[in-house]
């Protein structure tokens, strides 16, 4: 038991210091010796885990993927809005990018070109469905213009957001994120959403980079 605790630990802290790498200097530019030099392991007991670099991005997409569920089962269980759940939900995974380098460094690889093995579906592709349902729902739900294309909408949402991180990672600290997303979000809502639906949907931005603020 405590042998496989401790290799538990290990692989723990492989993943760790690999997203950490492959979040500042690119998944290209990642080597295994720097991984197990930042990680202070042997090369035995990273081949032991991983016996490729490509195991380990897969390890850490199948990671930001779970976190990236959980939050879509957050949202859409409290009775909000469609538009609000997909505010909610773009905000957390914003704190997980924050705190956690292994999400953070899944918004990187979802650039990267790393294969995506089944069942495990591409991050992009999961955001998107998701973002394309939940603008479906806005429309329907009268906070999103009746003539919104969803897909065309998502699609850009999706890529503002994934391109907010990647572009501003050498720019600006990871801290400023939230406050990214905030922008985003009173961009596309002053073009999504009706005059009168507006102010709340405004002040649920501020509100929600507020809250990552004060954590």
């Amino acid at each position: 038991m405590a042998r496989q605790l401790r290799a538990e630990q290990t692989r723990a802290t492989i993943i760790t210091a690999a997203a950490d790498l492959f979040d500042r200097q690119g998944y290209e530019s990642t080597s295994l010796s720097d991984i197990v030099g930042h990680a202070q392991v042997t090369k035995g007991a990273l081949y032991f885990h991983f016996a490729a670099k490509e195991d380990l991005a897969h390890a850490i997409l199948e990671l930001q993927s779970r976190a990236a569920q959980q939050v879509v089962a957050d949202v859409e269980g409290r009775g909000y809005s469609s538009l609000e759940a997909l505010m909610r939900a773009t905000f957390a995974v914003a704190r997980l990018a924050v705190d956690d380098p292994v999400p953070r460094a899944g918004l990187r690889l979802a650039t990267a070109d790393v294969v995506v093995r089944a069942p495990l579906r591409h991050p992009f592709t999961e955001w998107l469905d998701f973002a394309t349902r939940k603008i479906n729902g806005a429309v329907r739900e009268a906070d999103a213009h009746p003539e919104t294309d969803a897909g065309v909408v998502a699609h850009s949402l999706v890529c503002f957001f994934i391109g907010t991180r990647v572009a501003g990672r050498s720019l600006e600290p990871v801290g400023r994120l939230p406050r990214r997303v905030a922008e985003m979000w009173h961009l596309v809502i002053r073009g999504l959403v009706p005059v009168h639906r507006r102010p709340r949907y405004l002040t649920l931005a501020t509100q929600l980079e507020r809250e990552i603020r004060t954590c």
